[in-house]
């Protein structure tokens, strides 16, 4: 009876929250609407489109006028986190940029919560760059890329408040139906003054193998996430793949860098010449995932690498993973001590 209660109690104190932070966001941003309208917009649930750890999608209609879109219901951890809940709602509900997707409206009945979103026909960017078929032509990676960049550096520089993300990756890359790209899924983000570039470690998380190595700071994080997207985006294979855990391919930005150093403008894809844009994305995502944080590029300057041509681009320094391909089991020591390291010079150089 006592868990009971304390359940209850705990449960009433986090919706109380969530609903006044609502009432106010009201006024500010996205429409609120109520589980019946959720309903209706859904169809009863009719037609899912994907399943997560944080719940289902649903593809839905707002009237008049016939608007699609994707209705998020949380479920699990996902429902019971107000303060995720909260982060989407408040990061991306006042936002309008081109490349990241707009929050339509949300709703809040006691613990049932839902976020709607334009709707995105073409689905996420891992379907396409995973497949077995080349889907995009370098030109149209290219423009993709630079979409992604745009977006995460509106959110670095265009906001109020610096918006970092914490958890880019092809999965939360959306496309439209004319694959214009759109930065989404906020529920790991976080607002900070654009002043103060470090975050304290307690509040990091994200995705393994898109996550920096240093974990404290802030925007940098989300160039690093970048980096490893853009050679995945390439290569069209995960950046560390399970399935070649006995190969020297194991860790993918090592066999990137190789590749790159042994042939100068070779080829990646084993019996063709690699395109100049090929070679491009290759350089920029290097750049991007550099283990010392200041190593990294701000996301204005990836734009303008990404915009120039590759005449003016350098080869950037081996990045700390790639010395031996991969990391052992036995290492682990000595990698603990080297980013311990490597953190506490980011932090040092932050404070100069």
């Amino acid at each position: 009876m006592i868990f009971l209660a304390f359940k209850y109690w705990k449960t009433k104190i986090t919706v109380n929250a969530v609903d006044k932070f609502l009432r106010m966001q009201e006024m500010l941003g996205p429409m609120r609407y109520a589980y019946t309208d959720i309903t209706a917009i859904t169809r009863h649930f009719r037609d899912k489109l994907g399943q997560g750890g944080y719940g289902s999608v649903y593809k839905g209609v707002l009237l008049p006028g016939d608007v699609h879109v994707a209705v998020k219901m949380l479920e699990g951890k996902a429902n019971c986190d107000g303060e995720d809940f909260i982060s989407e709602v408040s990061t991306i509900g006042k936002i309008h940029h081109i490349n990241v997707v707009r929050l339509v409206g949300f709703c809040s009945e006691e613990t049932r919560r839902a976020l709607v979103y334009e709707y995105m026909p073409r689905g996420s960017l891992d379907k396409y760059i995973f497949s077995s078929e080349k889907s995009f032509s370098w030109d149209r990676l290219n423009e993709i890329a630079l979409g992604i960049a745009r977006g995460l550096e509106y959110l670095h520089q265009g906001c109020d408040m610096q918006i970092l993300h914490f958890d880019i990756k092809p999965h939360n890359i959306l496309l439209d139906s004319n694959f214009v790209p759109k930065v989404a899924d906020f529920g790991l983000a976080k607002l900070y003054p654009r002043g103060n570039n470090f975050v304290p470690l307690s509040v990091l998380r994200g995705t393994v193998g898109y996550i920096a190595p240093e974990m404290i700071s802030r925007s940098k994080s989300d160039v690093y996430s970048f980096g490893m997207l853009l050679l995945e985006m390439v290569g069209g294979r995960r950046n560390a793949d399970p399935n070649a855990a006995k190969s020297s391919q194991a860790y993918y930005p090592s066999w990137v860098y190789d590749r790159l150093t042994e042939q100068g403008v070779g080829e990646i894809s084993l019996g063709a010449e690699m395109h100049e844009l090929e070679w491009k994305l290759c350089i920029v995502g290097l750049w991007c995932i550099q283990m010392k944080s200041h190593d990294r590029p701000a996301m204005s300057e990836v734009i303008e690498m990404l915009e120039a041509g590759v005449d003016i681009l350098q080869m950037p320094p081996r990045p700390f993973f790639c010395d031996e391909g991969r990391i052992h089991v036995e290492d682990s020591y000595h990698l603990s001590s080297e980013l311990t390291a490597i953190s506490e010079e980011d932090e040092q150089n932050a404070h100069l």
